[in-house]
């Protein structure tokens, strides 16, 4: 059977789980094709990067690279790089760069927070052991910085302020709030350098390396972190769905592991019985599987939590920081690029439609 040709943008699209609105009209249409040859662009520099001698290095490094993933941040650069010369050599490569920077993390946070599966497949550390997935993650910040090195001392200083950030943002998460610090605030603060700084990194990089004005730089950093933040609060709110096959982890991952979510965090802020009554039996359910039990004693639970109001305010804030990132565009040119970075915003926030 022929594979039917797919309309500009299908591609796109389904990485990021867009409907076509988002690249509706003839100059979205243009603009969209450039960004699919410039992510095809990105896809073989990643490749290449990622082919090495060493057998171990080889297989560990591509094993979540292969596995898919959206690519956001590259996609992202691509974007802010229409405001500038366009998909230079140095975009791709630092695009290239900041992908293996988010890939060498999800090594590291598959490890800490004990997830079993990651982009549909088993996580590293289930196949290689937990030394082997660290040091992978480890090889792949070093190749981020090599890359960024030959770009020179500003893409230097961009990737070392991004890695600090994400270090700082899953340390204060490993450790939690202090004693009557606000719960919520702290973990929008993670969210925004765990999250947020990478794809604010990779927004600003579009414009730093295709040489567009100085002047567009603050409004696309403040755009990518705020819909970063929104993008991970929807994540929060996947992370409870049903399907695994869509999400390509198993239902409640984070918080089976201990790891607290946003709709968690808002349901310990409430007082009625039912609430209180739902958080008691989850952080029982994650006390017994800490000490050994089968995790799926928390199904119950936590198909509760999916429908419990607290889910729903966490989607309310993440189109709360989906505005927020759309505003922080005002400064940029009105035209494509603006307009898909709008959709963009938008759509992290309601990645069901």
């Amino acid at each position: 059977m022929s594979r039917t040709p797919s309309a500009p943008g299908a591609h796109l699209a389904s990485r990021l789980g867009l409907t076509e609105r988002v690249f509706a009209g003839p100059a979205s249409r243009r603009l969209t094709r450039t960004v699919e040859e410039g992510m095809a662009r990105v896809e073989a520099y990643l490749a290449g990067q990622l082919r090495v001698a060493d057998a171990l290095a080889d297989a560990t490094g591509r094993y979540l690279f292969e596995a898919g993933g959206k690519r956001v941040r590259p996609m992202l650069s691509l974007l802010t790089a229409q405001l500038g010369d366009g998909a230079t050599d140095e975009v791709i490569a630092g695009a290239g760069a900041l992908e293996l920077t988010h890939l060498g993390s999800l090594y590291h946070d598959d490890v800490m927070d004990g997830a079993d599966v990651r982009r549909g497949v088993p996580a590293a550390h289930s196949v290689w052991g937990n030394n082997v997935a660290i040091l992978t993650g480890d090889l792949l910040f070093s190749r981020a910085s090599q890359i960024m090195s030959s770009l020179g001392e500003g893409a230097m200083r961009l990737q070392a302020d991004t890695f600090e950030r994400l270090v700082l943002g899953q340390m204060h998460e490993t450790v939690g709030p202090a004693e009557g610090e606000d719960r919520v605030a702290f973990y929008l603060q993670v969210l925004a350098d765990k999250t947020g700084s990478l794809i604010a990194a990779a927004a600003e990089a579009g414009i730093i390396f295709s040489n567009a004005p100085v002047a567009y730089r603050e409004p696309v950093l403040v755009f990518g972190e705020k819909a970063g933040v929104a993008f991970q609060l929807l994540d929060d709110v996947i992370d409870l769905s049903a399907d695994a096959d869509e999400t390509g982890k198993v239902p409640g991952t984070d918080l089976r592991a201990g790891v607290p979510t946003m709709p968690y965090l808002l349901l310990a802020e409430r007082e009625d019985a039912t609430s209180v009554d739902l958080r008691a039996r989850i952080d029982d359910g994650v006390a017994r599987i800490a000490d050994g039990a089968d995790p799926a004693l928390l199904d119950g639970p936590l198909a509760e939590l999916r429908t419990h109001p607290s889910t729903a305010q966490t989607l309310e804030l993440a189109n709360d920081w989906s505005r927020q990132a759309v505003d922080a565009l005002e400064p940029l040119p009105r035209g494509a690029v603006r307009e898909a970075l709008t959709r963009f915003a938008e759509a992290v926030a309601d990645r069901s439609s």
